[in-house]
């Protein structure tokens, strides 16, 4: 192995305040696909792609990326999300996401939800699909009720059980997991071995960079995703890196990700938040990122946190910190 290809530390983190799309929503964009992946899901064998009616909606944005995969088929709404990290709060984020899909429905189709007849609505189904390193099992239930603070009170007519449920399958789709689903859809499970090369990689300690190049031209070679690899290398690329980086940038901003630390792992952690922030609104100079992150009392990096994300520009953080550079 090339010690020039190793990694000494873990590069700054920028995250894209244009949005992206997932790999997971780019690999499914083609109708064969999300119905060779509901047939697998659904254990049917259906064949018309043209039956499936695109439903996503694309100015529904977390985390400076697109929500994933939505679609009419027959009677059912379904709802597909892909997770790189465990989230117990997919329901709610499902519950927002449906009434606006409701809505939608119920514009298109001119319902009139006020009459005195009943409407038909296509019934809801949620599936998160997760392939984060957290281990978790095959298939886990995810409940909206879940996360209700107990109280109802009672056993009159309006009973004990709230109004409200959305329940969400999580499927877990690392590499080994659900084995029926993957050897029912090709195109899952080879999206699986790519995503398990990459981790081996960095296991190796290949950079980031360097991993996902390692990984997209050996499942070129061994025809592991070859279609999508060989003729959009650069667009996966980045896909990747910008998601994999978004999840770092969720945790290292994260409260408790800083309390969880030592008190020189917080320093670290808080420096890099701050260059983060920075290279948001600038093309950050390596020598403030070298003070920023040479800076040791906690005191002051909170002061800088604070500064970063007011500022608008590094003239504005210059300004309010006054940051000066090391003689």
């Amino acid at each position: 192995m090339k010690a020039g290809l190793r990694a000494r530390r873990k590069p700054l983190l920028r995250p894209n305040r244009r949005y992206k799309d997932r790999l997971f929503r780019f690999l499914f964009r083609e109708k064969e696909d999300l119905l060779a992946l509901y047939n697998a899901l659904n254990g049917s064998d259906y064949d018309d792609p043209e039956s499936l009616e695109i439903y996503t909606m694309d100015d529904v944005i977390y985390m400076s990326m697109k929500n994933d995969i939505a679609f009419l088929f027959g009677n059912v709404l379904n709802l597909w999300e892909h997770q790189g990290s465990y989230n117990p709060n997919m329901p709610v984020r499902g519950l927002f996401y449906f009434a606006r899909l409701y809505q939608k429905y119920v514009k298109e189709h001119g319902l009139d939800i006020y009459s005195s007849t009943l409407k038909c609505l296509p019934a809801p189904q949620y599936v998160v699909f997760y392939n984060g390193t957290r281990e978790e099992p095959d298939r886990v239930e995810l409940k909206l009720s879940d996360a209700f603070y107990p109280g109802l009170q009672g056993s009159g007519e309006l009973g004990r059980e709230p109004c409200l449920e959305v329940r969400a399958v999580m499927l877990n789709i690392n590499l080994g997991k659900n084995r029926v689903l993957m050897e029912h859809c090709r195109r899952l499970k080879e999206y699986a071995e790519f995503v398990d090369r990459v981790r081996r990689y960095l296991a190796e300690d290949y950079r980031l960079p360097e991993a996902v190049d390692l990984a997209v031209e050996s499942c070129i070679r061994d025809g592991i995703l070859a279609d999508v690899l060989s003729l959009y290398k650069r667009e996966v690329v980045e896909m990747f890196l910008t998601e994999y980086n978004e999840r770092d940038y969720l945790k290292l901003t994260r409260k408790e990700g800083y309390r969880e630390g030592k008190a020189d792992g917080k320093a670290e952690g808080k420096a890099e938040c701050i260059c983060i922030l920075l290279g948001e609104v600038c093309d950050l100079p390596e020598e403030y990122k070298r003070r920023i992150m040479s800076e040791e009392r906690m005191e002051t990096l909170d002061l800088w946190l604070k500064a970063a994300r007011r500022a608008e520009s590094l003239e504005e953080f210059l300004k309010e910190t006054h940051l000066e550079l090391e003689p």
